[in-house]
C-alpha cells in the first residue's frame, strides 16, 4: 500500500462513520525505532505526569488521568521523531489538499500509561481554546493481546466502541466531536498522541 493510499484509508474510514482507523499508518520500522526511544525516555524518567487543561489552566489529577507524556519537537535533533514529524507534514498537506481542513500546525507527544493507570472520559477541545481540530493516535505496543486492557473507548449516538492499542494501528477523529477514554491498562500501553490545528 502506498503511503497516499493509507492516508485514504484513514481518511474514508474517519468520513463513513466519525473514526478513522488504519494499522499501517506508521512503518514496522520506524514503530520500532519510536518504541525504543519512549523506552529510553521513560528509562531515563524524562516523561511527565500529564495534566487536564491547556497551558492557561493545568490541573494534575491521577484519578482522572494517568499517563506520562513526552513532547515531540524538532530541536531534539532526533532522526525517528524528525522522520515522524516529516510524515505527519506529508499527511496534514495531503488532508488539506483532499478535504481543504484548512490545518496550519500540530502537536504530539509521546505517551505512557503505567499498569493500572487510565484516563477518564473527556473531549481534547478545550472550552477556551478551540485551535485542536483533529485528535490523532498511532499505537506503539509490541504483542498486546486480547485482555491487556488499555482499550480507547469512544462514546458515539450512546454506543461504546472500544479500539485495542495494537502495534501501527493509528486512530483519527474531530477533537470537539467525541468523547472518549482509556480503560485500565494491565501493562505499560504506550502511543504518540496529538492533535492537527488552526490558529
Amino acid at each position: 500500500m502506498t503511503l497516499q493510499e493509507t492516508f485514504n484509508t484513514l481518511i474514508d474510514s474517519y468520513i463513513n462513520d466519525k473514526v478513522g482507523i488504519t494499522d499501517n499508518f506508521l512503518s514496522e520500522v520506524l514503530t520500532s525505532h519510536l518504541i525504543s526511544n519512549l523506552k529510553l525516555l521513560y528509562a531515563e524518567k524524562q516523561l511527565i505526569s500529564a495534566g487536564i487543561g491547556n497551558e492557561k489552566v493545568t490541573v494534575k489529577d491521577a484519578s482522572v488521568r494517568g499517563d506520562k507524556i513526552y513532547w515531540l519537537d524538532r530541536s531534539h535533533n532526533d532522526p525517528y521523531e524528525n522522520e515522524f514529524l516529516d510524515l505527519m507534514d506529508q499527511f496534514v498537506s495531503h488532508l488539506n489538499s483532499t478535504c481543504y481542513t484548512g490545518i496550519t500546525g500540530y502537536e504530539f507527544h509521546y505517551t505512557l500509561y503505567e499498569k493500572g493507570s487510565f484516563y477518564k472520559k473527556h473531549l481534547d477541545q478545550f472550552r477556551n481554546n478551540g485551535s485542536r481540530q483533529y485528535s490523532m493516535i498511532m499505537y506503539l505496543n509490541a504483542n498486546w493481546q486480547e485482555g491487556d486492557g488499555g482499550e480507547l473507548c469512544i462514546h458515539q449516538n450512546g454506543n461504546m466502541r472500544k479500539i485495542a492499542p495494537t502495534n501501527g494501528r493509528s486512530v483519527f477523529f474531530k477533537s470537539s466531536e467525541l468523547e472518549h477514554e482509556v480503560l485500565v491498562t494491565h501493562k505499560p500501553r504506550m502511543s504518540i498522541t496529538g492533535w492537527l490545528k488552526i490558529n
